[in-house]
């Protein structure tokens, strides 16, 4: 949230501002002390003070850093029947044999081709 808030040369404040926001909940998410929300409304309340179009790759990527956060899988994918069925073998392969950062960027990419 900090880089993305430095890149548009807003102050804590005024992005609290912006949102709606409590400036202190804003700093102790961005330091980490406390978890992105899971609110739908409040994560496009952030995504619009960030400038943040809906459906952007950026927007997703907020989404998702969110859900992450918490240690969740996106709602997006837990609605996808298909992409739930396929997890699981993703998992199972990720735990038997762990991925160097080159072999990690070659199945993204893998998949992205796909």
């Amino acid at each position: 949230m900090r880089a993305r808030r430095a890149a548009l040369r807003l102050s804590l404040r005024a992005f609290a501002e912006r949102g709606g926001f409590d400036a202190g909940n804003v700093s102790r998410m961005e330091r980490g002390r406390t978890a992105p929300p899971e609110s739908e409304e409040i994560l496009a309340r952030i995504a619009g003070a960030f400038e943040l179009g809906e459906g952007t790759p950026d927007y997703q990527q907020l989404i998702d850093f969110a859900a992450l956060a918490k240690g969740r899988v996106p709602t997006d994918l837990l609605t996808d029947k298909e992409a739930t069925a396929r997890l699981p073998v993703l998992f199972r392969t990720l735990r038997k044999k762990p991925l160097s950062g080159e072999q990690f960027e070659r199945l993204i990419d893998a998949i992205r081709s796909a």
